[in-house]
């Protein structure tokens, strides 16, 4: 940590580049030789798949659900150094798609008119870190425990209908069902400061076995131990922006059903900010989802004979960065990949191309519920969407044939039709979600409440 005003020289980092210990461990670094990219340019151009190579079923949706998250860390003022709270919000944007279509076909367009093609709803959850500690309980980590169970007990898509913590509990109890040697794993250990003992796992909030301390249903994601009690929390926060991202995503999903609003899926398409994955301390609810998903996905499909057109979107990362690396020519030039064309990934194609690994388990078996491809839309702009998957067939990554990606020509047509020239490595749906949850306005609007008249009657 450098003094105020006190810059770096590059004196130091010659000295890292000179360094006998560096150079040793860069002699012992597996490289990636031209002769391996050759080979695995001929494994990708084997391997394309162009959108004229698929058929065509002329689908466009009338509703488009883009969900994405934001949170911000605030100083606390309660007398107390280094006090800090998380704010986090998760907007869903709902897009009447027909509507836009509609008015593209006029040469000008009503500025509120169009506005109306538009609906938001964003909830907002304050999360306590370090320093906070709300009334009636013990610390800081206590207070951060409760607050995260309150906020999803009392959060609800529709004004009638499950709360988020009734999804939570629905996805958790799969957990339970599903993990029959639960008895014989080692537990984590409890929440609670100062207690020496296993973790007890129950539905709501219930009282320790051992003590009068409170307990949680919630406590079984375990972001309690990503609690900082001496600094920022921001790897918290993100985590826990993370997970209700994909909670709100399978609400919305249950929200539908209980609604009797099934027969209308083939209409909508459920877009993500980020990949389809559960990572830390939550990562178990990733099994739980993939279940669900398919529960779901089975039920509409008695109705509308289609699989659930749901993605998300990785702006940036270590496979973006490898798809512009295969799209960019030996002279430095782009457009090497073809436009319209995808790539669909194996594990042996990751593991020896972007993310390094002698692993037998599959890339993402444990965190992912889809599944990554690259596409080069008809403008030209790199995507890469992670496509859910709904059967053990779809998910074997070990292979990448066109029917193991649910609705490839369709999730095709749509990424060309709503890529943003803004920003060219995501959709227009998530450009607004990702502006909602910046700077919420619509905190607290039930969007799904305001549109159930008008799906209903529509689909009469």
């Amino acid at each position: 940590m450098g003094f105020e005003k006190e810059f770096a020289s590059y004196e130091p980092l010659r000295r890292i580049l000179d360094s006998p210990k560096v150079q040793k461990l860069q002699d012992k670094l597996i490289i990636r030789h031209q002769k391996d990219n050759g080979e695995n340019n001929k494994f990708i151009k084997k391997n394309l798949i162009n959108i004229n190579d698929l058929s065509n079923s002329g689908f466009t949706p009338d509703y488009i659900i883009a969900i994405d998250g934001s949170y911000h860390t605030a100083k606390a003022e309660n007398g107390f150094p280094g006090a800090e709270f998380g704010y986090i919000t998760i907007s869903a944007v709902l897009i009447i798609e027909k509507d836009v279509r509609d008015y593209a076909k006029f040469e000008f367009i009503d500025p509120k008119k169009f506005r109306e093609t538009e609906k938001a709803s964003t909830i907002d959850t304050v999360i306590p870190g370090c320093n906070v500690i709300i009334k009636g309980e013990k610390t800081a980590k206590a207070s951060m425990r409760k607050a995260l169970f309150e906020e999803l007990k009392n959060t609800r898509v529709f004004e009638e209908g499950e709360t988020l913590l009734d999804t939570y509990e629905h996805l958790f109890q799969i957990k339970l069902d599903g993990d029959h040697k639960i008895g014989e794993r080692r537990k984590p250990k409890s929440p609670i400061d100062d207690v020496d003992e296993d973790m007890t796992y129950g539905f709501g909030p219930y009282k320790s076995d051992t003590s009068s301390e409170m307990l949680y249903s919630t406590d079984a994601m375990r972001l309690h131990e990503l609690f900082n009690p001496g600094g920022t929390n921001g790897e918290m926060y993100g985590q826990i922006m993370q997970m209700l991202e994909k909670l709100w995503l399978i609400h919305i999903l249950r929200s539908f059903e209980k609604k009797g609003w099934l027969n209308i899926m083939d209409r909508v398409v459920f877009i993500l900010d980020g990949p389809l994955a559960c990572f830390s301390t939550w990562s178990w609810m990733n099994k739980s989802i993939i279940t669900e998903l398919r529960r779901i996905n089975e039920l509409q499909k008695n109705y509308t004979k289609k699989n659930l057109l749901l993605f998300g979107v990785e702006k940036s990362g270590t496979f973006y960065n490898h798809f512009e690396e295969i799209d960019t020519q030996a002279d430095g030039s782009t457009d090497k990949f073809p436009i319209q064309t995808a790539f669909l990934l194996t594990d042996f194609y990751i593991k020896n191309n972007i993310i390094f690994s002698d692993s037998k388990k599959p890339y993402g078996q444990d965190t992912y519920f889809g599944r990554k491809l690259f596409y080069k839309t008809n403008t030209g702009y790199r995507i890469v969407p992670v496509l859910a998957f709904f059967n053990e067939y779809q998910q074997d990554i070990s292979t990448a044939s066109p029917d193991q990606f649910p609705r490839l020509n369709d999730l095709m047509n749509l990424l060309n039709e709503l890529v943003s020239s803004r920003y060219p490595n995501s959709v227009s749906p998530l450009v607004s979600a990702h502006a909602e949850a910046a700077i919420p306005l619509n905190l607290g609007k039930r969007i799904f409440d305001d549109i159930a008249r008008e799906i209903k009657e529509k689909s009469l």
